[in-house]
Parts: structure tokens; sequence; C-alpha cells
């Protein structure tokens, strides 16, 4: 046991500090990136669930490229979709899902079980034995470049661990291409807002609902989008057709019942 929860940490530490210093150096000189309220994370005294729009498959990088080289941040875990998601995702198949991701420290959302205890189980149990987590509550890319809807798995995830959510607005990477982005076409950004409990609404001992999570999930997208950052590009062409979810998202779709309690075992 004590084995399993090492490999959770070693592995997505080892492989994510490799690819810092060109990440980094990439975002700056490609990217021109700018990053705001890294201040904010002074506040967060431990590990912390990072709520995040999403706009394209590069935004995993953003966020662990935007911290220092050895953060307590660090390593970053994910939430991502289940391999079989990926079978009609051309030569993403290959790579996407699977024993692949968990060494980069993403783990699947088991979709379909109308439980958020059991679909977000192993993220659950990343968070409480101090690892910080990046989750993007939309669940999907955006197609228009505008934030959608969340789902009430980030406010779960709040509830039942007792950890801070931070919202992060990432901006620049909407049908970002990589000759866009190799030539410097394109500026990017990331700013992080103040660390907030998103389920402060839900009163003490009383067993919330679904709808309460997702309402709960909802302020988490306006705190995202009332965050400063560059301007969506217009007139910009459509990308290829392939999945709209990222590999790493946040698909989790209970059923509108009472959420089961916030417990697990």
């Amino acid at each position: 046991m004590k084995f399993i929860k090492l490999w959770y940490f070693i592995s997505p530490w080892l492989l994510q500090q490799l690819i810092w210093v060109p990440t980094r150096l990439l975002l700056i000189f490609c990217g021109h990136i700018e990053i705001k309220g890294l201040e904010n994370l002074k506040k967060v005294p431990h590990n912390a669930i990072f709520a995040c729009n999403h706009s394209s498959e590069m935004d995993v990088f953003l966020i662990p490229g935007s911290f220092p080289f050895f953060s307590r941040f660090s390593p970053m875990f994910y939430t991502s979709r289940e391999q079989s998601f990926y079978q009609r995702a051309g030569w993403r198949q290959q790579f996407y899902g699977g024993v692949f991701f968990n060494c980069w420290g993403a783990y699947a959302v088991k979709v379909g079980l109308n439980d958020y205890a059991k679909s977000l189980a192993s993220h659950i149990g990343i968070i409480r034995e101090g690892g910080s987590l990046c989750i993007f509550p939309e669940g999907r890319t955006t197609q228009d470049g505008n934030l959608q809807p969340g789902k009430g798995g980030v406010a779960y995830l709040s509830y039942v661990t007792g950890r801070p959510i931070v919202p992060v607005r990432l901006g620049g990477t909407f049908r970002l291409s990589p000759k866009d982005f190799f030539l410097g076409r394109r500026r990017l950004s990331v700013s992080f807002g103040e660390p907030m409990y998103a389920t402060s609404r839900i009163g003490v001992g009383v067993e919330p609902t679904f709808e309460e999570f997702k309402a709960n999930a909802q302020i988490v997208m306006e705190k995202i989008k009332a965050l400063p950052t560059v301007p969506v590009p217009v007139n910009i062409p459509a990308p290829a057709s392939h999945p709209t979810s990222s590999p790493i998202s946040s698909p989790v779709r209970p059923s509108p019942i009472r959420a089961r309690k916030a417990r697990v075992a």
C-alpha cells in the first residue's frame, strides 16, 4: 500500500520536473506568457484544487509551467477521461488514457455511476494524501471561446476533502495551433484567484443535493470568469475534427438525484 501511494507521487513529480525548464522557456519565448495572482497562492496553507476554464489540450501545461521549479503544489494531478473515450481519437488513442496518463498524474473519472464518491475515488484519495488537483469543471473544451457551465464534481471534491478551490483563468489557448504557438503569434496568460470554499453555502450536517453541488460549481465558474485574461482572437479557423473533450477534463455527470452523503469509506 505504501508503495502504491508513493508511486502516485514519484512518477508525475519526476516527469513534470523533467519538462519544467523547456516548458517554461517555451511559454516565455513562444507564448509570451503573463502570470498574475501568484500572491493568492500564499493564502493556501497546504494542497488545493485548481479549477480552470478549458480551451485547449495545451491547458494542462500552463498551470505547472506557471509555478516555481520546486513548487509545494508539485506534482500536479489531473482528472481525465476513461481510456475507452479515445478509441476514435486517431493517433491520440495510442497515448491518451490508461497507464501513460497515470504516470503523468492524470486519473480517469468513472462516468455513469451516479455517485460522486465512486466516480472521483482516486482523486479524493490523492487530495487526502496531500496532492494538488487540477480540474476543468466545464468537462470539455469550449467550442466558441466562452466559458461553459460547470459540473458539480469540483464542489463535491472541496466538500468531501475540506480543501480550498483556487479559481484559475487561462487565456490565449483557444484554437491555438502548434504553428501559431511556436511562431509566437499568441499571448498566453494564467490568472490565479483567491482560494475559496465553493460549498460554504451548504449548511453543516446537511446532506447536499446534486443541484446544490452544481449551483456551487457555478459560483466557481463566475470567479474564474471575473479573473483577467488576454482577449480571445477573432476570425480564427475551426480545428480539425477530434473529440470535443480534451484528454484532461471533468466529465462527471450524475443524474439529478440527491447526491450520496459526502463520506468515503
